[in-house]
């Protein structure tokens, strides 16, 4: 069977497949390779159509990866699947607490989702971070209410919960009422892996990979 074998091959391959599908977006070459990663992740072009930004979010998101910030995640899988040695070239952690013993006591005495209560336990760490939401929509509607009651500003919100109970609600959250730059996919679609897709190309904007060598410095 011929098939193409080339990790590089076949990257270049599904962009040059999936930008037919944005093209026509009006999207900037930074956003292009969010969005094209997204469409990647996900295996589905529609998302083109469903994914929604703030304006200036992608900008906002690579300036503070630029300086060095922080990610902080609702769940493990998102701490995993983001880049985390192409992060480290520019001075950032990523950071999850979903499993702290602390926080899961918290969370069962106030009788809410851990994910939540991980959430507000980072406080004012989280001013200049990313935060990064892909499995719960409690700890969205939590980063989205520290913003607004606690003054809590953070970068950017990567906020796509995917699932059918409070997921869509939160991220129409998101969209209506936050005070900060945002990446969020309407509807029920979404998930872990498609938050890391964005974090990673933010990341592939800053910093040049050869042969799993990451570099800084890939653009001005």
């Amino acid at each position: 069977m011929n098939f193409i074998k080339n990790p590089r091959a076949i990257e270049e391959n599904s962009m040059e497949m999936i930008y037919p599908f944005i093209k026509d977006l009006d999207l900037t070459a930074e956003e292009i390779t969010v969005y094209s990663r997204m469409i990647h992740a996900a295996g589905d072009v529609d998302y083109g159509h469903l994914i929604q930004t703030s304006r200036g979010a992608v900008a906002a998101g690579i300036e503070a990866l630029r300086r060095g910030c922080n990610i902080y995640c609702d769940v493990t899988m998102v701490q995993t699947g983001i880049n985390k040695r192409a992060l480290s070239v520019l001075g950032g952690k990523v950071f999850c607490r979903i499993a702290d013993p602390d926080v899961a006591k918290r969370a069962k005495e106030k009788n809410v989702s851990r994910s939540m209560e991980a959430m507000n336990s980072f406080g004012s760490d989280l001013n200049g971070s990313i935060i990064a939401v892909g499995n719960a929509p409690t700890a969205l509607f939590e980063a989205i209410r520290m913003t607004k009651e606690e003054g809590i500003t953070p970068a950017l919100i990567v906020g796509i919960p995917v699932g059918f109970v409070g997921a869509a609600e939160s991220k129409e959250t998101l969209i209506r009422e936050s005070t900060v730059p945002y990446i969020t996919v309407r509807g029920t679609k979404g998930g872990s892996p498609i938050v890391a897709s964005v974090i990673n190309a933010l990341l592939y904007n800053l910093v040049r990979r050869d042969n799993m060598l990451y570099v800084a410095g890939m653009k001005d």
